[in-house]
């Protein structure tokens, strides 16, 4: 399972893994509560107890505090990808990474759902996220293309699936609102199944798609 949580490495790295989530997690926190632009590297490391010094020794601004990828995401995909079985299909290989990958963002759906908003509010930030998906997306591609081997940066197909995949993971992340009707595996999964099947005609509407706002009933 991929997590972004830290591997149990030296303590040493540890530490610095705790402090590093930590100003990312005040960030986060001090940009919800004050608003963007009244957040200052100051605050954030005052909420942290530490020096504004040591907040530049991991980030170089509150932006990068706030999307910054976890350092150990690249090696977790990698692997991952790898480890599929080697009949999977590219497409069903990043599905079901992707889908397994859901169980992180869903241990944190609070947060993300909290960046999502301060993005929406603040639309000098979009960029800044939009970096954070096409790194994604490469980590993805290079994945694919090793598992096919194909150079990525001359074989575009590497690329094209991984865009696909990431696609997917971006439209359910933008449909996974409260109360929504469906779980985050299931937009995945559903999105996945669109993708694999070639995308066809507009599916038939699902009680889920006519009330999207409604949760299951209990």
């Amino acid at each position: 399972m991929i997590s972004q949580e830290v591997p149990p490495v030296g303590l040493r790295e540890r530490k610095k893994a705790d402090v590093r989530n930590a100003l990312q997690d005040a960030t986060l926190r001090l940009a919800i509560e004050h608003g963007y632009e009244n957040v200052t590297v100051d605050a954030i490391a005052e909420a942290v107890d530490v020096s504004p010094r040591t907040f530049s020794n991991y980030f170089s601004s509150k932006e990068e505090a706030l999307f910054a990828p976890n350092p150990y995401i690249s090696e977790q995909l990698t692997a991952a990808i790898a480890a599929r079985p080697a009949d999977e299909a590219p497409l069903e290989v990043l599905a079901a990474v992707l889908v397994d990958m859901s169980d992180h963002l869903i241990a944190r759906r609070d947060a993300w759902q909290a960046r999502m908003r301060l993005v929406a509010e603040n639309p000098q930030l979009r960029p800044r996220m939009a970096a954070q998906f096409s790194r994604f997306e490469v980590i993805l591609a290079q994945g694919v293309a090793l598992r096919c081997g194909r150079d990525p940066t001359s074989d575009p197909y590497p690329g094209l699936v991984a865009g696909a995949a990431a696609g997917a993971l971006r439209v359910a992340l933008a449909h996974w609102q409260p109360g929504a009707a469906q779980s985050l595996h299931e937009l995945l999964t559903e999105l996945f199944a669109s993708l694999a099947a070639g995308l066809p005609d507009v599916p038939p509407r699902t009680a889920a798609t006519d009330h999207p706002n409604e949760s299951h009933p209990s």
